[in-house]
């Protein structure tokens, strides 16, 4: 078993790191002190290639694997949550959706333009009135002719006023007998009309994100925007989480390292009772324990991300990578304000916006809870992934790095 990233990764990971260090990191605590998301960063992240990073390249992307997926969302939350949140939805729940369940005609409208950062995505599952409880959708979809009819409202949507479309889940058959049977997914065009989007106002953390809400009046949308059949939108919603998840447990993987890296260096400059405060053990302890759950958690989403390569089925895994290192974030970044003290709790230095940020990743893709009772329903027997349709495709580079 090799653990060592390949040069394609470690390229990556260069490219990554320096675009969210240099670009990003000078500018970023402006940026969350305005609760706005910097205007330049989508265009640039399209620019870099890191929009499509793990498409192959006839739809418009990098041709890289899922693992440099991983490894550039580790980088960008290094340095601010909202970075990652691009890639999340953007890329995990939205592109990789499409790339796995959209025919040919959808991918060219839809996938090789985000891809390439020409149009930027979403996806459109959370309602005021539903989160864990994705069968509680109230939104619905009523075929009219040749056409659907879309009503409803969708909440804590990421990239809502930023994003060309959503990938938008509605009930169909409201009587379904089970109603997790009853939802179908849709491409849903933002420009409609109908369609009114908005920014949500007063979050708690990820300021320098987009968050927002998308609301549909009587949206008319043609039979080709229905992505897979009618009644699988279920199952396609799990499958892109699957993959955003994924992209989180990577993501809070890199504000653990950046919690860490930012307490080495506190510790290492402050001093008290005639010596600095890396001297002492209980701060050492605190440190210590950051390692040992960098570590646990980097190899719990490189195997996510390993299984994705090869095409297995990962829903489990996932799940359990997402649910510790979010965890685990938020544990470090509240250890590294402790290990700052005053100064912590201050936006001079960086870890109180870890802090504020790490609590997000614990709520959204499956809360904390949601995901402890899923590692507990595959220990006893309660719990198995049934077959999919459609399941993501396998890495394979001749395949995704040939413009054909």
């Amino acid at each position: 078993m090799d653990f060592a990233l390949g040069p394609d990764h470690e390229m990556v990971r260069r490219m990554v790191r320096d675009f969210a260090q240099s670009e990003v990191a000078p500018t970023i605590r402006e940026w969350d002190r305005k609760h706005q998301m910097a205007p330049h960063l989508l265009p640039r992240m399209g620019e870099l290639g890191i929009l499509g990073i793990c498409l192959p390249v006839r739809y418009g992307g990098q041709g890289m694997d899922y693992i440099a997926l991983g490894v550039a969302c580790e980088e960008l939350e290094a340095v601010d949550t909202s970075l990652r949140v691009v890639m999340s939805v953007h890329v995990g729940l939205n592109s990789l959706g499409l790339f796995q369940w959209a025919s040919e005609d959808q991918k060219e409208r839809f996938l090789a333009p985000q891809a390439r950062g020409d149009r930027i995505a979403a996806f459109g599952l959370t309602e005021p009135g539903a989160g864990s409880d994705v069968a509680g959708i109230v939104s619905t979809a009523r075929l009219d002719g040749g056409e659907y009819v879309i009503n409803g409202e969708k909440m804590w949507i990421s990239l809502a006023t930023k994003a060309h479309h959503v990938l938008w889940f509605a009930k169909t058959d409201p009587n379904a007998p089970d109603p997790h049977d009853g939802i179908t997914a849709f491409l849903l065009e933002t420009d409609r009309p109908g369609v009114t989007t908005g920014d949500i106002e007063g979050k708690l953390g990820v300021r320098a994100g987009s968050t927002g809400w998308v609301s549909c009046q009587d949206v008319r949308l043609p039979v080709a925007n229905r992505l897979g059949e009618e009644g699988e939108g279920v199952r396609i919603a799990m499958s892109c989480l699957d993959s955003g998840r994924y992209t989180v447990a990577a993501g809070a993987t890199g504000l653990l390292r950046a919690s860490l890296e930012a307490s080495i260096r506190y510790a290492g400059e402050r001093k008290a009772f005639g010596r600095t405060i890396d001297h002492f053990q209980l701060m050492q302890e605190k440190i210590g324990i950051m390692v040992r759950d960098y570590e646990m958690a980097r190899l719990l989403y490189l195997r996510a991300g390993w299984m994705k390569n090869q095409g297995q089925r990962n829903t489990r895994e996932t799940s359990l990578a997402k649910w510790f290192a979010t965890d685990a974030s938020f544990r470090a970044a509240a250890e590294a304000v402790q290990i700052h003290g005053a100064y912590g709790y201050s936006d001079e230095y960086a870890v109180e916006r870890y802090l504020r940020n790490a609590k997000g990743a614990m709520i959204y893709e499956g809360t904390s809870e949601i995901h402890t009772l899923m590692q507990a329903g595959y220990a006893l027997g309660m719990r198995q992934d049934a077959p999919l349709r459609c399941e993501l495709p396998a890495y394979d580079p001749a395949m995704w790095q040939s413009e054909s």
